[in-house]
């Protein structure tokens, strides 16, 4: 008998400061079997980090998870279908990252698992150096940690952005988030 997915309902109170985007989600969340608690929050923090960027009529949808290679944990298409935001959480390979920012006009990465993370950056760096439209960031395992402590089968979660810094809470417990840029996307329009 194959294992199912664990579902989380999660309903998530955003106020992202440094965007002027205050707004409150109900989200499902689904964790593969093979999928740990650290990775399903570290989703959910990709989530809170880029849900203004959707426009009019656009949504923020989580990808079919991580049985799917045609699919990020998370994106963002515009209203002709276009991909506007590809979001990879984990340690992806170089090779997914250039198909990836040859599919979407931007392209984040959250990195997370301390050593093994570090251990990664150092190997694709170079390789991915001259992708112009991708971002990767890395959380802190004492941050991911954190999250994953938060996760609960039904929560209410709420979380506040400000100039880096993520404070995410249940209103007993919370979690601090600040995230180090390892690599950012080239300026825009130089000419």
């Amino acid at each position: 008998m194959a294992l199912r997915a664990t579902v989380y309902k999660v309903t998530l109170q955003l106020a992202d400061l440094d965007h002027s985007h205050y707004r409150d989600y109900t989200l499902t969340l689904a964790q593969h079997p093979s999928e740990t608690d650290e990775r399903v929050m570290v989703r959910l923090l990709a989530f809170a980090l880029c849900a203004a960027e959707a426009g009019e009529g656009e949504e923020l949808e989580f990808g079919r998870g991580i049985s799917s290679e045609d699919e990020p944990a998370l994106w963002l298409k515009d209203l002709t279908g276009n991909i506007r935001l590809w979001v990879e959480v984990g340690l992806p390979d170089a090779k997914l990252l250039r198909r990836a920012c040859g599919r979407a006009a931007a392209v984040l990465v959250l990195a997370y698992g301390g050593r093994g993370a570090d251990v990664w950056w150092r190997g694709v760096e170079g390789d991915v150096a001259r992708l112009a439209n991708l971002r990767v960031v890395n959380v802190p395992v004492p941050s991911s940690q954190a999250l994953a402590g938060l996760l609960q089968r039904n929560t209410r979660l709420q979380c506040t952005l400000q100039e880096g810094h993520v404070l995410f809470t249940d209103g007993e417990r919370t979690a601090e988030v600040d995230i180090a840029e390892l690599k950012a996307p080239a300026a825009k329009g130089n000419g």
